[in-house]
């Protein structure tokens, strides 16, 4: 009990400690559609942040993003505006799948993940072909504003390095320990704030200690003296 408590003092203060050191941009946005957010999430697994976004914007050159339009466009389009995003066949097919059923099964709106409760709503989410738990956790905390923490691949490694979780965590465990840990009121500033500290600082290969921020009050620091 005395180590959570140390742990959850000590993610705080990283907390405060990012917070000046970025802006915290609005990346949920006050008109933000929820079927675009489905989509561009799909699109963005596996993918390299930079790659989604050019593949989102290629997309919304060959069709309207909406149910409707994507059942009906071809997967061939679909495809050829996704290729630079990687895995790019499977994709198509998963999001005009997923396009039919929104239509036909839900009736064209995703509407019930502001109605449902959190769990209910997640679960709902989780039963549409090629939603995971990411894919879920992202559109219920930027489009319901639910408190839920997604946890892409920089949440998971900044995580770790800073033993806010233990190495061996899976997606859940990552999820739940870090929710723990903050006020549900933060876990927005949470993903966005490590997401942005991962790409700058604490990155993949070659995490740049001697820079970072908070190497104070890291575990896993590497600083040469």
């Amino acid at each position: 009990m005395a180590a959570f408590s140390m742990t959850k003092k000590r993610a705080n203060k990283i907390l405060r400690v990012l917070r000046k050191e970025f802006e915290l941009p609005n990346w949920r946005g006050k008109q933000r559609d929820t079927f675009k957010t489905l989509i561009r999430t799909v699109i963005s697994q596996n993918t390299a942040s930079r790659n989604t976004a050019r593949a989102f914007e290629k997309l919304s050159k060959k069709s309207e993003i909406t149910p409707e339009a994507l059942s009906k466009a071809k997967v061939a389009e679909i495809e050829d505006a996704l290729k630079i995003a990687g895995l790019y066949r499977n994709k198509a097919r998963t999001i005009k799948k997923l396009s039919q059923i929104i239509l036909e099964d839900l009736e064209g709106s995703l509407d019930f993940i502001f109605k449902l409760p959190l769990e209910q709503a997640r679960e709902k989410l989780l039963k549409l072909p090629g939603v995971g738990p990411k894919t879920a956790d992202v559109v219920l905390l930027f489009n319901a504003k639910k408190p839920v923490l997604p946890v892409d691949t920089h949440v998971n490694r900044v995580s770790k390095r800073l033993k806010f979780v233990n190495a061996r965590a899976d997606y859940e465990d990552v999820r739940m320990g870090l929710q723990m840990l903050f006020n549900p009121h933060d876990y927005y500033a949470v993903h966005v704030l490590i997401i942005l500290h991962g790409r700058k600082y604490c990155k993949a290969k070659n995490p740049l200690c001697m820079q970072c921020p908070i190497n104070e009050w890291c575990p896993s620091k590497q600083i040469k003296h």
